[in-house]
């Protein structure tokens, strides 16, 4: 499984500030959450993004770049552990604020973008709608990556990979329904 790469940020983004003992907790829980993931305590790093990204959300609002980020790296732990149905209910509420917020030619929305089809497409109980709609996001997240991002960048490649399987999954689900 191809993910896309983590979002790592420093610093306060622009508008609203934390405090400064608040946005250190928050560093400091993302690296440890990072550390725990590396040792393989998934379910201990997942905790502490989700932590990460509610106390961003209650900080800076919904629509801040800060919060969008832990709302990715947390969607993408729960892809890791196979939470699907969670992943895509945290995916549907915040991509189209990035949408909105960041534009459609942001590595944030297309990370997003690439991780929710992915959480579609390998959904044991995946629709043949959800594999369309799989399909259909990673061509058009394909298309842009590789006009903003051009088409060696690890994003684009990362979109590639997962159209490729998300198409297979599609022609696999399309096979099995006829012969149903």
């Amino acid at each position: 499984m191809v993910f896309p790469p983590v979002a790592r940020r420093r610093g306060p983004a622009p508008g609203r500030r934390a405090s400064g003992p608040a946005l250190v907790f928050f560093y400091i829980k993302s690296n440890l959450a990072m550390s725990y993931g590396a040792l393989g305590r998934h379910e201990e790093a997942l905790r502490l993004k989700r932590d990460v990204y509610s106390g961003r959300l209650k900080l800076y609002g919904e629509e801040h770049e800060e919060t969008l980020h832990a709302a990715n790296n947390y969607a993408a732990d729960l892809i890791h552990l196979e939470r699907l149905q969670e992943a895509k209910s945290l995916f549907r509420k915040t991509m189209s604020v990035a949408l909105r917020v960041l534009g459609n030619n942001n590595d944030l929305t297309l990370k997003m973008r690439w991780l929710y089809a992915m959480a579609l497409y390998e959904d044991d109980r995946a629709t043949l709608d959800d594999f369309h709609e799989a399909v259909t996001t990673l061509e058009d997240t394909e298309r842009t990556a590789r006009r903003v991002m051009g088409g060696a960048h690890p994003i684009t490649r990362g979109i590639e990979v997962a159209l490729r399987n998300a198409r297979a999954a599609l022609r696999a689900s399309e096979i099995v329904s006829i012969l149903n």
